[in-house]
């Protein structure tokens, strides 16, 4: 049984997926944008969030949790001064999951994981045009 058990394998052992999840992380911040399979991009957000969470806290502690994960201290900086204080007022959902096509080699299902960007949240805002009523 593998109930409360969360998270998914990907097939690999514990090293080589941590390590794989934290390539990831480091390329998603570096490019803000990636494609991978469906179930790595899946995992892939639930760190990527966490560290964007990190981001957004922006203390020495945090800035230190962050370099443990990602492997460039260039990435950690553009992280905290870039990509953080844009999801400021934002509580989650910092990245959108794009379905795209499956993999000719073997059929897995392929997906794009990026960043929202910066004027998602003024779109947020928009007015409903009032509706007119009918006359009889």
């Amino acid at each position: 049984m593998r109930h409360r058990k969360a998270g998914r394998k990907l097939n690999r052992t514990t090293s080589h997926r941590l390590m794989m999840l934290r390539n990831m992380t480091t390329s998603l911040f570096e490019h803000e944008r990636i494609e991978t399979t469906e179930a790595k991009a899946k995992e892939l957000r639930r760190l990527a969030e966490r560290l964007i969470t990190l981001g957004k806290r922006g203390d020495l502690h945090a800035r230190r949790q962050a370099l443990m994960i990602i492997n460039s201290k260039k990435v950690v900086q553009k992280l905290f001064n870039e990509i953080a204080p844009r999801f400021q007022e934002r509580n989650g959902g910092y990245t959108h999951i794009f379905k795209t096509r499956n993999r000719p080699g073997d059929g897995a299902a392929l997906a794009i994981i990026e960043l929202i960007p910066a004027e998602a949240k003024e779109e947020k805002v928009s007015k409903k045009p009032a509706k007119k009523k009918a006359s009889k």
